[in-house]
């Protein structure tokens, strides 16, 4: 009786083993870094060469790590001062996303919806000629069909004039030329609108929010509204093409009315960070700057009928404006990314959503995105062909 009871226990341990569910080694990817380069960087010297760009810096990025980052060209051509990852640029509109951002952490604390009327939220001015029946809402500003316009309004770093406080500009100049969603109208005045709405609904001055909420936890520690001490003296300088000679000339720097568009300086490496954030579902090192579904919000496509090329200079049929971030399907997979242009500087970032695969690069190139677009789309191959699951 003893034997068989033994039995009997070790055929009903055998029978709680075979109904446990069968334990998979987790799957790892490892990019053969050196051959990325090794092919990469050609093609970072024939787009500079193509483009006509002093320097980039350069990085990339896989799962929740930069893998790799490389300077190249001159940040200062007269002084000959080599470019390095952690050379400053101007990062113009890569920064929209991050300021779309702290407007939606707003919206997770259940501050406003995305489909609410913008003007019942504004008690100082409100948004000249609209339509009462047709009102802007949050969704209309970060999609670009607001009915907004674009504005610069630029001011030379050293001139006589400086852009005028923010709500004073607002004040003055929030008019719609024309009703929600009848264009696409890439509008900066509508994120100078967003840099209002985040400091009425946070409380908090604009530009403290930003660096607390957003750059901080993302450790962007060389990314700043104005450049100062060691960041300063990474900065590269801004370059223009003489239409007459073709050469490569400095231009000046600008400030502009709608500073909150764009008129931010970083590094690559600080991108990168942004970038790893983006890729992880809001999370970076562990801690998350915004909701993972308001993120895929941000990456999902907002109007069918505006559905093609963004601004008509990037991406395919299928691409259009998420909630600020550009998005795509390419090959299958789906992307999201943006440029940044301020005269004598051009920005981009390019995200693959499905191989957590991603490249940040910044130039002091004017007007350079073309080649930007196709060498992003080249390195983010470039790492696919060279990354292995194990």
């Amino acid at each position: 009786m003893p034997r068989r009871k033994e039995f009997t226990l070790l055929f009903l341990c055998l029978l709680t083993l075979l109904a446990l569910p069968a334990v998979r080694s987790a799957q790892t990817t490892s990019i053969n870094v050196d051959r990325v380069a090794a092919e990469l960087e050609p093609e970072i010297r024939r787009m500079m060469l193509e483009g006509k760009v002093p320097s980039c810096a350069a990085a990339l990025i896989s799962g929740d790590r930069v893998v790799w980052s490389g300077g190249y060209g001159y940040s200062n051509v007269w002084a000959r001062t080599t470019a390095v990852p952690s050379t400053v640029y101007l990062i113009g509109s890569t920064f929209k996303a991050m300021s779309t951002v702290a407007l939606l952490q707003q919206m997770e604390m259940g501050k406003f919806k995305l489909d609410d009327r913008v003007s019942g939220y504004l008690t100082e001015f409100k948004i000249q000629n609209e339509d009462a029946s047709n009102p802007v809402t949050f969704r209309h500003l970060l999609t670009h069909t607001s009915g907004l316009p674009a504005d610069f309004g630029p001011h030379s770093v050293w001139g006589d004039t400086a852009p005028p406080p923010l709500k004073e500009y607002l004040s003055k100049s929030l008019k719609v030329a024309g009703p929600p969603l009848k264009a696409e109208v890439y509008s900066n005045m509508a994120y100078s609108l967003i840099a209002y709405m985040v400091e009425k609904f946070s409380g908090v001055p604009y530009k403290k929010y930003i660096q607390e909420h957003v750059w901080n936890q993302l450790e962007m520690t060389s990314t700043t509204f104005a450049p100062e001490g060691d960041v300063e003296e990474r900065l590269s300088i801004p370059y223009v093409i003489d239409p007459k000679t073709g050469a490569q000339v400095a231009t000046q720097r600008l400030k502009a009315q709608v500073w909150p568009a764009g008129l931010v300086y970083g590094t690559v490496l600080d991108q990168a960070n942004w970038l790893i954030a983006n890729l992880n579902g809001g999370v970076f090192k562990g801690k998350r700057i915004i909701g993972e579904q308001t993120l895929e919000q941000m990456m999902t496509l907002q109007y069918e009928k505006f559905k093609g090329p963004v601004e008509g200079i990037w991406g395919n049929e299928t691409a259009g404006f998420g909630l600020t971030w550009w998005v795509q399907v390419r090959n299958g997979e789906r992307y999201f990314a943006h440029s940044g242009s301020v005269p004598g500087y051009t920005a981009f970032l390019l995200g693959n959503r499905d191989s957590k695969l991603g490249f940040a690069i910044l130039t002091n190139g004017n007007r350079a995105h073309p080649h930007l677009f196709k060498l992003a789309d080249r390195a983010i191959d470039i790492m696919k062909a060279n990354t292995r699951t194990q």
